[in-house]
C-alpha cells in the first residue's frame, strides 16, 4: 500500500508541473509562414501595439520552427532583425528556459519559452523578451524596439 501511495505522489507531482490547458493568448495557426531576406533574417513588416506582446510569458513571440534540428535558428533570425529603439544595435543574450505549456508541436506534448535579454547603447534597463518556437503567430516588432537597417 506505501509503495502505491509514494507511486501516485510521485505520478501526481510530475504531472502538475504542466498545466493541461495553455496560457498562451497569441497563437494563430493560419499565421503566415515567416520569410527570410537576403540577410538570413525575418522580413517583419507589423509593430505590435500591445505593450505586453513579447514582454509577457503568456504573449510571447511565436516563432515556429519546423525541426528541432534548427530550433535557435528562427529566434536569431527574428532578434538579428531588430534594432533598438531609435535603430541602436542591439546585442542579446539568452537568459533561460521557461514556462512549460502543452503543445502538440512537441514529442514530449511540451512546449517552453526562451528567454532573453535585449541591450543596446545607452540603454537604462535591459528589456526580456519570450520567444516561442513551438507554435504560430503574427510576427511583428514588440514596442520599444524598431527594426534594423538594412
Amino acid at each position: 500500500m506505501k509503495k502505491i501511495s509514494l507511486f501516485l505522489i510521485l505520478l501526481i507531482s510530475a504531472t502538475s508541473c504542466i498545466s493541461t490547458k495553455s496560457t498562451l493568448k497569441n497563437v494563430d495557426d493560419n499565421a503566415p509562414d515567416l520569410i527570410l531576406n537576403k540577410n538570413n533574417t525575418f522580413i517583419i513588416t507589423q509593430f505590435s501595439k500591445d505593450k505586453k506582446y513579447g514582454y509577457d510569458p503568456d504573449y510571447p513571440i511565436n516563432i515556429f520552427f519546423r525541426n528541432t534540428q534548427d530550433e535557435a535558428a528562427n529566434e536569431v533570425r527574428f532578434l538579428n532583425a531588430l534594432a533598438g529603439p531609435n535603430g541602436e544595435k542591439i546585442t542579446y543574450r539568452r537568459l533561460e528556459t521557461c514556462c512549460p505549456f502543452p503543445t502538440k508541436r512537441s514529442n514530449m506534448g511540451a512546449g517552453f519559452l526562451n528567454v532573453y535579454e535585449v541591450t543596446w547603447e545607452g540603454q537604462k534597463k535591459p528589456v526580456t523578451l519570450y520567444l516561442n518556437i513551438y507554435e504560430k503567430g503574427i510576427l511583428m516588432v514588440p514596442m520599444g524596439l524598431s527594426l534594423k537597417k538594412e
